[in-house]
């Protein structure tokens, strides 16, 4: 080419600024001289992203949480795409965030920006409808999941099965008593990994029912040692009240990020459904699911849904694999019965590693390489 390569990126989460921050770096060893903007996290910004405005104004989950902050959303939106018009960038990659991204994907290609929407929307779960919508906006789609990808090719839609970055960057056996020592944990203490969501509307509506189980549970096994990676300034400060509220009979490591960390350190976790289930698995650590959005958005999804699961664990396995609990479900009684499971069974633990240690070997695919490709493909 005569001028370096653009490419274009937007991040809506944590787990797509992971994604990012793994392109954009496969895509700079592939070719030295390749130009970034657009909107992405801390990881992606360490890779030479300039963010057009912070990650954590387009985090928001749920309908009714979505349309309280859809007038500044579309904003944004609109801002990006005359922006894009401008720069021109040779492609666009939309991580994930398909609410936002597809419409904003449909624009850009019919500006004559090719796209590529890098984590498939669970079309095969729910709103099928949206294929009509993913097929005008894409040239291109990287899945994260085996079947997403035979669903698109029968769908006649450009696609590659990547496999999941941490997979490829999370070692196969954790090194748990190492993890400990460099937290400064007991090596022979029980340990459970606390994560309630990167979103703050997650950690209002999960910090205090996971903490009130843990409680719980600590009355059950003892000393019982609670490690809470907090996905960002805010959420540390929004845990901290939480754990100010009240006095706990267990000890409560808060630390800034380091889930990584966190998990391997682990016995078992108590995690929000998203991309830290994935995560979890990735460690081979026992967990309990769990997730609470309004009733609202709750009964919409739960019309529109053709999937029972809601975790990706028990997505990729088609079955009830760990607990997961939604809404009501998600309760101290409950929760503290699954995580006495998760932390004591030891035929379920033994059974789960096994497993685990398979989803991670078919999901090792060097996913930055892939999507680096394909990216390449399209803007060269």
């Amino acid at each position: 080419m005569s001028r370096p390569l653009k490419i274009a990126l937007l991040a809506g989460e944590a787990s797509g600024d992971i994604l990012g921050a793994g392109l954009m770096r496969e895509l700079k060893r592939l070719q030295p001289d390749v130009e970034f903007g657009g909107i992405g996290g801390e990881k992606m910004i360490a890779q030479g992203l300039e963010s057009q405005v912070p990650l954590e104004r387009l985090s928001v989950m749920g309908i009714t949480e979505v349309l309280g902050r859809l007038p500044e959303l579309l904003s944004i939106r609109k801002a990006y795409y005359q922006w894009a018009v401008q720069w021109q960038p040779d492609v666009f990659v939309g991580i994930d965030a398909p609410d936002f991204n597809l419409g904003l994907e449909i624009k850009l290609r019919k500006a004559g920006i090719k796209t590529v929407h890098y984590v498939s929307p669970s079309v095969w779960a729910w709103r099928k409808g949206r294929l009509k919508k993913i097929r005008k906006a894409v040239d291109h789609i990287l899945t994260l999941l085996p079947f997403e990808a035979d669903f698109y090719h029968q769908e006649n839609i450009p696609v590659t099965f990547v496999g999941h970055t941490l997979a490829d960057s999370l070692p196969d056996r954790p090194a748990t008593e190492s993890a400990r020592i460099q937290l400064g944990l007991p090596t022979d203490a029980p340990v459970v990994a606390m994560l309630p969501g990167s979103r703050g509307s997650e950690v209002g509506k999960l910090a205090e029912v996971f903490l009130d189980t843990l409680e719980q549970v600590a009355q059950q096994v003892q000393p019982l040692q609670v490690i809470i990676p907090a996905a960002n300034e805010a959420r540390h400060s929004q845990i901290s009240e939480f754990i100010a509220a009240k006095t706990w009979s267990f000890h409560i490591h808060l630390l800034d990020k380091q889930a990584d960390l966190a998990l391997e350190a682990c016995d078992a976790a108590l995690v929000a459904s998203g991309t830290a289930t994935l995560q979890t698995l990735l460690w081979k650590k026992p967990m309990v699911v769990a997730y609470q959005m309004s009733a609202f958005s709750y009964w919409l999804i739960s019309r529109l849904a053709t999937t029972k699961w809601a975790s990706l664990p028990n997505v990729l396995e088609q079955r009830d694999w760990v607990p997961e609990r939604l809404q009501e479900a998600a309760n101290v009684e409950q929760l503290t019965s699954d995580l006495m499971r998760a932390l004591t069974d030891i035929p379920y633990r033994t059974e789960y590693v096994a497993l685990a240690s398979k989803w991670h070997r078919a999901l090792a695919l060097n996913a930055d390489q892939q999507s680096a490709q394909a990216v390449l493909s399209l803007g060269c």
